[in-house]
């Protein structure tokens, strides 16, 4: 989660910002983080940061494989998974295992200025 605080500043600064209004998280099922625990997290990193007031958002990711028997993506339950139209096994995760800062939403500088 501090990693993600710190990118968003970079991103905001970059943009000539000086505040953060929300950011979003796109966390994969099976990328080993918890939202909840990010969550938590979340409380304490954005503290004394362009991020103090901003609200969190975090979109789950469902596991989803590739089989390249059927050429099409199906609902995976892990990073091995059997395809359920012809039974094939596949190891090609094509979603669900990442943890990405998708967004970074920006107050604006006129924003900033009406309501300071």
């Amino acid at each position: 989660m501090t990693e993600a605080v710190r990118m968003a500043e970079e991103t905001a600064r970059r943009a000539g910002a000086t505040r953060i209004t929300a950011i979003t998280l796109r966390v994969g099922a099976l990328s080993g983080a918890v939202p909840e625990a990010l969550e938590f997290a979340w409380e304490a990193v954005r503290l004394g940061t362009m991020l103090e007031d901003a609200r969190l958002k975090i979109i789950r990711v469902a596991p989803v494989c590739w089989c390249p028997c059927c050429q099409a993506d199906f609902p995976a339950d892990g990073f091995l998974s059997t395809c359920p139209r012809c039974r094939a096994l596949s190891g090609d995760l094509r979603a669900g295992g990442e943890l990405d800062l998708a967004q970074v939403e920006l107050a604006s500088t006129q924003h900033d200025a009406i309501t300071s």
